[in-house]
């Protein structure tokens, strides 16, 4: 039996601090925001390491050429019959073989697109090949092409649960078009007949091979599925008004706000300066501010969401931090931005050690980083064309068509920009947000300042402090949720001790 991929998330119960002193007990999610239990959800699969698959990818390789073939030597026909009934079913045939061997293992889902585009084509040879059918019943023969379409679309998404549904769904094309084509059979042109048939019947034949071809994802992790991007999964079970407000409010500046906050770091620099001592040696304040922040990122998921196209995802596991540096610390040495990938697991030395190797990285490469080169191929743009390469660039991430690469480079694209004030000797800024790409979260932090204060005793003592601003997309979560967040981020901050360890346990984001 094949194992069925389950995820269920329901209510569970947390813990919120209100002030020093008082606390109480709430049911509420990650993003505190209802959440209904999630169906069973079912993900399928074919990998490349199946040789069904290679057969199926041939099958569907065959038909398209075999197709062309026979329009060079029969003739294409009209501009109609080379685009409807030649060029649209090869190219769902490629298409379908391509998604399957290069992607069939996490975009399964999208070979309904090439199926849709077979029902097309299907509905072009019907009106072309039996014209004696009047309009009603080309019409329900296009009902049945795209209901076929559709059931193949619902099962690879797993709305349809028993995948070999679809044997007895292949059968209906296969049956009627075998039929015609035997309505059609004379003796003297069987040899004909079977060529005519066999780009249709080899693309059936890989479909039925793709059935044995599918399995079921057992990983325990979470697949894409329609609505999904490259770098977020949508989050589906928001409650209205934060499904809206989007739409009310348009841009992450007219919707970001600021908050400000100083963190007491006695505590850390004592954790800091054994760091140092445990070889760590240019371990600081950026580090402790990074592994707090992935810390409640582990805590409270809903600080890693982020919007596109007016739709809230969330990143899941993958913590992208962008921080600009400098090759040489002087005014006319150029910016640079790397983007530190972290994981909701990671300790502070985890941390460390991914940040300290992509900044030797950018000091020590004698060429430019991977953000640079983009940069630069973008300036050989004339200006004119520029700003359309722009606004292209800007409406493929609207839907999310971005190619991965393009986000890995983009300093538009994470989950927080991170900037040090206290590196240039000045106190935090407020820096705006982008309204290019989808970062959520700006900090900035300044220098170190001491402040003289009385304690509650009349004791008067000296202590140190970090002051850090945020700049924030309010649309990911609410207030109450931010407040959450940043009072436990305060804590880890005077308590980094516990950095050292992987936390206790990681809180899965809403459906």
């Amino acid at each position: 039996m094949r194992n069925i991929f389950v995820i269920f998330l329901g209510y569970r119960q947390a813990e919120v601090n209100i002030g020093e002193n008082a606390a109480f007990f709430v049911e509420f999610l990650p993003g505190g925001w209802y959440n209904p239990p999630m169906d069973k959800q079912i993900r399928f699969y074919v990998s490349r390491k199946n040789v069904l698959t290679w057969l199926m990818a041939f099958c569907m390789l065959a038909s398209a050429v075999i197709r062309i073939v026979l329009a060079c030597v029969r003739g294409a026909g009209g501009k109609d019959f080379l685009w409807g009934q030649v060029v649209l079913p090869a190219v769902a045939c490629v298409l379908y073989g391509l998604i399957c061997l290069m992607n069939g293992e996490e975009r399964y889902y999208k070979t309904a697109i090439p199926v849709f585009m077979m029902a097309l084509y299907l509905c072009f040879y019907t009106r072309t090949a039996m014209l004696q059918f009047n309009g009603w019943l080309f019409f329900l023969y296009c009902f049945l092409y795209f209901t076929l379409a559709t059931i193949y679309a619902l099962t690879v998404d797993g709305k349809i649960r028993h995948f070999w549904v679809l044997l007895f769904v292949y059968m209906v094309p296969l049956a009627a078009r075998t039929a015609d084509n035997w309505s059609r059979l004379r003796p003297q042109f069987v040899l004909e007949s079977i060529w005519r048939l066999a780009p249709d019947s080899l693309f059936l034949l890989g479909l039925i091979l793709g059935v044995f071809a599918t399995w079921i994802q057992n990983d325990g992790r979470y697949h894409a599925t329609w609505g999904d991007r490259p770098d977020g999964r949508r989050l589906r079970t928001l409650y209205p008004m934060a499904q809206i407000s989007p739409y009310i409010m348009v841009t992450r500046n007219s919707a970001d706000n600021s908050f400000a906050d100083s963190v007491e770091i006695s505590n850390a620099e004592r954790y800091i300066r054994q760091k140092r001592r445990d070889g760590l040696t240019n371990f600081g304040i950026t580090h402790v501010i990074l592994a707090a922040y992935v810390r409640t990122v582990a805590k409270y998921p809903g600080l890693n969401r982020f919007l596109a196209g007016q739709k809230v995802y969330s990143r899941g596991d993958d913590i992208q931090i962008c921080m600009t540096i400098k090759k040489e610390m002087n005014a006319d040495s150029p910016d640079s931005v790397i983007k530190l990938h972290a994981k909701p697991t990671d300790t502070a030395a985890d941390v460390y050690r991914r940040l300290d190797q992509l900044v030797e990285e950018v000091k020590n490469a004698p060429l430019n980083s991977d953000f640079d080169n983009t940069a630069r191929a973008l300036t050989l743009v004339p200006g004119v064309l520029l700003k359309f390469t722009v606004w292209l660039l800007r409406t493929l991430d609207y839907f999310g068509l971005l190619p991965k690469f393009l986000l890995e480079v983009s300093p538009f694209h994470g989950s927080m920009f991170i900037t040090s004030m206290g590196s240039l000797g000045i106190p935090p800024i407020y820096h705006h947000l982008y309204d290019f790409g989808n970062l959520p979260v700006f900090c900035s932090f300044g220098c170190k300042r001491r402040a003289t204060e009385v304690t509650p005793a009349g004791e008067v003592v000296q202590r140190k402090y970090v002051d850090l601003n945020f700049v924030l997309d309010e649309r990911i979560v609410d207030g109450f949720y931010y407040a959450a967040v940043f009072k436990y981020m305060k804590r880890i901050m005077q308590h980094p001790e516990v950095l050292d360890q992987p936390p206790e346990a990681v809180n899965p984001d809403i459906d």
